[in-house]
């Protein structure tokens, strides 16, 4: 037997070490919210390979749509010979997306892939160059995506300059002292200072920040955005990478705002576990680049469109819109138990629609100090527990909650107990 110990030796060699991983485990398989190691232990996932797993790993239906797909044709490109289940797919996401008017959908194969695109079809469209995004963001580790994402460590540090035109406002976040006010007012600041209206292509922004710590975008402020965008004639562009398909409590997370994007960004959980992911936007916006402009070869594979065909139904058939909701709340009054226990560590702010939830462990009870190093313990005890856990956030203090929208009622009680105990001091 093969040993976690071994393969670790081997990765060490084989691999370098730019690309981390969270934890010194090896998957042999994996079912639903559950996966086992190359030496037989089982663990509960609440990981969801960071958020790619909302109908959990190897869903039947999911694999039935993928195994009929590999009998008919595995790869083409769809610029060179095009296929139904792309069309097909695009047509279902330009139905149910939150944009105003007609609809456009392109498809490529990774997040960032979807978000460098959106800005280059965002200046296209204006015949601007400028973007601005958050502090906390996270859009990508592609050179553009890479100066987008509003955190310095790890993504950014040791490459260099980042590409020009690029401005950050600080996201609002009580517990470091900025609120929506604050926000509005940097922005109006860099507008002034920095880059004028007329060179901005695009604003870009997580309706919930995903590396950034789970925090979510106050409303009076994507209204404020969505205001400024149509005073000046900018594009209001939503990553939904993290945040899309159910994992919210809706199937887009800017279908919790009353006002919408002119884009939006989707990868992660849109196929189930394939790699695949893409841009949803405004028709007249989305034809203003010229034909051979945008595309990739393996963009919108006919396995990944299968997926995620599949995917969409399992969302609906099964009702885990409402899921999320429900298994959300069930783990917020654990959280909330948690945290007025006096053997357990000390944690704050326990936040997230949907089952997007997160809470922050903090240095005391009662104090607001983030305490990174806490977190980290809590992940290693986790692991010990049997339960994949992920932590993220500024100064790395947040626990994020992953599991499956599909987990099984017990074994998501057996998660929230494991987490219990890998909080207990």
């Amino acid at each position: 037997m093969t040993t976690n110990a071994e393969l670790l030796a081997r990765r060490a060699k084989a691999v370098p070490r730019g690309v981390s991983t969270a934890t010194p485990v090896f998957t042999a398989r994996a079912e639903n919210a559950r996966l086992w190691d190359v030496e037989g232990r089982e663990y509960i996932d609440f990981a969801g390979g960071i958020a790619v797993l909302n109908t959990g790993h190897r869903h039947p239906k999911v694999i039935e749509a993928v195994r009929a797909q590999l009998d008919c044709v595995t790869h083409t490109a769809f610029q060179v010979s095009a296929y139904e289940p792309y069309i097909a797919l695009a047509e279902k996401l330009n139905a149910r997306a939150p944009i105003a008017g007609d609809a456009k959908t392109i498809f490529f194969t990774t997040g960032a892939e979807a978000v460098e695109n959106a800005v280059k079809i965002a200046r296209a469209a204006t015949g601007r160059t400028g973007i601005i995004s958050f502090t906390g963001s996270f859009h990508g580790r592609t050179t553009l995506t890479m100066a987008m994402t509003g955190k310095v460590a790890p993504y950014k540090q040791q490459f260099g300059p980042s590409v020009p035109d690029v401005f950050h406002v600080p996201f609002p976040l009580a517990r470091y002292g900025v609120d929506v006010e604050t926000s509005l007012l940097v922005l109006n600041h860099i507008l002034r200072a920095d880059v004028e209206p007329s060179r901005v292509a695009a604003i870009v922004i997580e309706p919930v920040q995903g590396e950034g710590g789970f925090h979510m975008v106050p409303p009076e402020l994507m209204r404020a955005l969505r205001t400024l965008c149509d005073t000046h004639g900018i594009l209001l562009i939503a990553d939904e990478v993290q945040t899309g398909f159910a994992r919210t409590g809706k199937l887009f997370a800017m279908e919790h705002y009353d006002v919408t994007p002119d884009l939006i960004t989707m990868a992660k959980s849109l196929a189930g576990g394939f790699p695949l992911s893409g841009l949803v936007g405004r028709a007249d916006i989305m034809d203003k680049t010229d034909p051979g402009g945008l595309g990739g070869t393996y963009g919108g594979s006919p396995i990944g469109c299968a997926a995620a065909l599949a995917v969409l139904d399992v969302i609906d058939g099964e009702g885990l819109l409402a899921r999320a909701n429900a298994l959300g709340e069930r783990a917020k009054a654990k959280l909330k138990e948690i945290q007025s226990r006096n053997d357990m560590a000390p944690i704050d702010d326990i936040r997230g629609p949907g089952s997007m939830i997160a809470f922050d462990l903090i240095t005391e009870r009662g104090a607001k100090a983030p305490d990174g190093a806490a977190a980290k313990r809590v992940t290693t005890r986790a692991l010990e527990e049997g339960l994949i856990l992920l932590s993220c956030g500024i100064s790395g203090e947040t626990i994020r909650l992953l599991y499956p929208l599909t987990i099984e009622d017990d074994l998501f009680e057996q998660g929230l107990n494991k987490l219990a105990a890998a909080l207990r001091v």
